[in-house]
């Protein structure tokens, strides 16, 4: 069992180095080939943003864990608003200017839909997997021209061109995303091996340490980031990187073991958790969506937030404890 913990920890830590590092690496080659950073924030950060979440789940999947793949995919995007977005305006009120943001907030809504739409069958089929990494394909393609179409300064702009560096040799860029991808892969296996064994030694499903403890842990990439970018006043990228790697986690991290291992949905995925991943989203929707004037999360929301995610991990504690029962 200490073991097992080690290996999660150990693994997890491995993981959010190894996601920093091919982020960096990704980033820095892109920009010196020319691409803005702009698009580089919207497609690259947000991929690397969920990378540990995708190769966990594909390895977890790989093994025949497809409920720790699922309950990643969904619990991840629980933390990224209930934990993540209410810690961070806890510390600093957070306002949305971006335009894109504001574009982006209701296509998220619309891809919770439609993965929603694509379990009900009870099942997490191939033809499901590939529907939802053809509709990312097509959201990346999405983005790009939104950001290459992008007549007016969006702040956004300016936010990724601070932080992506531009002293980074293309030689050096490359040689971190490929060390990068292979702590990733590496670390991953690491953390599901570890997960299982916890899982097993609670007698509780994948599913839930999926939700919970893989979930929280892959997390941490974007708390870090979220927090480090409302420090600095760029309150866009905060918000912007937890609206992509949300994107990426139902489309990548959920149609990846679709693709790998096809296999039965928990049916409380569906009657406990997608709710709760709604619920939190439209919050987050009406917080920072207004028409004429800047969104804006301050701490009482910030608070609501994170109350809701705790109440969260309650109802999953007495979900696998039979409180009241």
């Amino acid at each position: 069992m200490l073991l097992n913990l080690a290996a999660v920890l150990g693994g997890l830590a491995l993981l959010m180095w190894g996601a920093d590092r091919f982020v960096l690496g990704a980033a820095a080659s892109a920009r010196n080939l020319g691409v803005s950073p702009l698009i580089i924030g919207l497609t690259i950060v947000g991929f690397g943003t969920s990378a540990p979440e995708m190769v966990v789940s594909a390895v977890a999947a790989w093994q025949g864990n497809t409920g720790l793949a699922i309950g990643n995919a969904v619990g991840s995007n629980i933390a990224n608003i209930g934990l993540i977005i209410g810690v961070t305006a806890l510390i600093v009120p957070l306002h949305v200017h971006s335009g894109i943001l504001k574009r982006e907030l209701p296509v998220l809504l619309a891809v919770m839909t439609l993965s929603l739409l694509l379990l009900l069958n009870g099942s997490l089929g191939r033809l499901d997997g590939v529907v939802l990494l053809s509709v990312l394909a097509v959201l990346i393609l999405w983005v790009t021209r939104m950001g290459i179409n992008n007549r007016t300064p969006d702040p956004m702009g300016a936010e990724y061109a601070e932080e992506i560096p531009s002293d980074l040799s293309t030689r050096y860029a490359l040689m971190w995303m490929v060390i990068g991808l292979g702590v990733l892969l590496a670390s991953s296996r690491v953390v599901v091996w570890g997960a299982v064994g916890i899982a097993h030694a609670f007698g509780v499903s994948d599913l839930l340490i999926g939700l919970t403890v893989v979930a929280l842990g892959t997390s941490l990439p974007e708390l870090a980031a979220s927090i480090a970018s409302a420090r600095k006043g760029e309150h866009d990228i905060a918000i912007g990187n937890v609206i992509g790697s949300n994107m990426f986690n139902l489309l990548a991290v959920l149609g990846l073991p679709g693709v790998i291992r096809p296999g039965p949905v928990d049916p409380a995925v569906l009657t406990r958790d997608f709710p709760v991943m709604f619920g939190l989203t439209i919050g987050l929707f009406l917080m920072a969506y207004r028409m004429r004037t800047p969104g804006r999360i301050n701490r009482l929301e910030g608070a609501i937030l994170v109350l809701s995610y705790l109440g969260y991990q309650l109802l999953l504690y007495c979900s696998a404890r039979g409180c009241g029962a």
